[in-house]
């Protein structure tokens, strides 16, 4: 957020939390604010960008070489998530950003437990009743392999979260495949019942021990961005403001941003249009305004969010525990809401070289094909980075030597950091016309917790290598 586009509130903020004075003059506030702050070195300032860094390489078995993560919180407790994953029944690599507001609850739940939606919704039916056999028994069929590491939250819910996602892997198997599989239809029927299921564990629980959690997970919400990647084969489900992007690389060496997201926010008039006609048309005023959902809500899809799904009926039996004033004003004709995803599929070639993954943290400071350009110049950056090994035995001297013209070229753009998602948090933060600005990453990085929220998200990133020459012999 640049300084000048500063709401008054926002000076305000500025500064009563921070500076503790009362200035008239918010420029003076935000100078002050500035000067308060502690310098940090350039190594402290890396030590911070690559506290969160995660790196997964794979084995050549599938079109991904290598994936780099991190995160930089804004809110405390950070509000986004990230997970990734191997689908072990079936082939094919999940990666999600999941992007939290009103609290952490419904992004912590949903990186835990959407990848499990999804795997199930990818079987055929056939190994759907071979792992409902198999889950009392000693055999046990593991759905997924998750990648990240990070400990799972202390859910008191986690009997119920399982009993439901059983319920939805046995609806599976009673289904009949009348029709030909459609990656599409099984993203979206992961996404929704997940949601579904968020909802009635929220009104079952009511009054019980675990009221508070399910509510919590309920009434905060989120926005999502799902990749699956199956050899040449790339399906991104989105839901909201988080983007992903595809870095292409043209036959003359120049790069190209593929948007593989839809936002779904007043921006995307289609979208508004959609909301729009599916209520009265003496609401058209309300359902949209100052630019929200009922004058609230950003983003106009998105995970949890019930207080603009339930019926009134339902609000009613849940005001006693969140209050009246989690009732929207307007709200006469419920679902306002969808967590529908909308979907993209593309079909891998040899010259696309990464996908990248964010929530909007990155996107509300750096350009789409910023970011690709940015690690586009990483990756030819980076070879630098490690000794010069020799690909194969008795290769010519021609070869070697445009190895070396190829890595002198890339010692120009020698990166700091070894991890791409890193190298965008840098850039996006402290870059400027000139190179990166020290004393912006240092301030930017060292603002109090009631102020940094005003000057930048929570910010998370997954950066996915393609392997060009697994693609290369995919067959068409």
């Amino acid at each position: 957020m640049v300084l000048h586009n500063m709401s008054s509130n926002f000076i305000k903020t500025v500064s009563n939390a921070c500076v503790r004075q009362k200035e008239r003059n918010g420029n003076k506030c935000v100078q002050r604010l500035y000067m308060a702050l502690p310098r940090l070195t350039p190594q402290e300032v890396t030590t911070i960008l690559q506290s969160n860094e995660y790196t997964r390489e794979f084995n050549g078995q599938s079109s991904i070489k290598y994936y780099d993560s991190n995160q930089l919180a804004s809110n405390n407790p950070i509000e986004d998530a990230r997970s990734e994953a191997q689908c072990l029944l079936t082939k094919g690599i999940l990666l999600g950003v999941f992007d939290g507001h009103g609290g952490n609850m419904c992004a912590q739940a949903i990186s835990k437990r959407l990848f499990h939606y999804i795997s199930a919704c990818l079987l055929p039916r056939t190994l759907v009743k071979q792992y409902l056999n198999a889950v009392n028994s000693n055999n046990k069929l593991e759905l997924l392999q998750m990648f990240n590491g990070k400990t799972d939250p202390l859910f008191k819910n986690k009997d119920l979260h399982q009993k439901n996602f059983l319920t939805f892997v046995k609806d599976l198997a009673k289904t009949e495949c009348t029709t030909e599989f459609q990656m599409e239809k099984a993203l979206e029927n992961a996404f929704v019942r997940l949601d579904n299921d968020l909802s009635n564990e929220a009104v079952s629980t009511l009054g019980t021990k675990n009221t508070v959690e399910s509510l919590e997970a309920a009434t905060s919400g989120a926005v999502a961005v799902v990749a699956h990647i199956d050899g040449p084969h790339l399906h991104v489900a989105g839901v909201g403001d988080c983007q992903a992007v595809l870095g292409t690389l043209s036959e003359d060496d120049g790069w190209s941003a593929k948007l593989m997201t839809v936002e779904h926010n007043t921006d995307n008039r289609a979208e508004v249009e959609r909301i729009l006609s599916e209520h009265p048309a003496n609401e058209k005023s309300t359902v949209i305004k100052m630019e929200r959902l009922l004058g609230q809500l950003a983003p106009l899809r998105s995970l949890g969010d019930f207080q603009y799904k339930w019926s009134k009926q339902i609000l009613q039996q849940v005001v006693p525990y969140i209050g009246e004033v989690m009732i929207p004003p307007n709200y006469h004709t419920p679902p306002y809401l969808t967590a529908k995803p909308e979907v993209k599929y593309h079909r891998l070639t040899p010259r696309d070289k990464f996908l990248i993954i964010a929530s909007d943290g990155l996107w509300d400071l750096i350009s789409p094909l910023q970011a690709v350009r940015l690690v586009g110049e990483h990756m030819s950056g980076k070879i630098t980075l490690s000794p010069l090994r020799l690909p194969c035995k008795n290769m010519k001297l021609s070869d070697i030597n445009n190895m070396l013209l190829q890595r002198k070229e890339g010692l120009k753009k020698k990166p700091l950091d070894s991890n791409a998602a890193t190298h965008l948090l840098r850039h996006a933060l402290g870059g400027t016309d000139y190179g990166i600005d020290h004393g912006k990453l240092s301030r930017l990085l060292t603002l109090p917790n009631p102020v940094v929220r005003i000057f930048r998200d929570d910010i998370t990133i997954t950066v996915v290598y393609m392997d060009s020459e697994f693609l290369r012999h995919c067959p068409p």
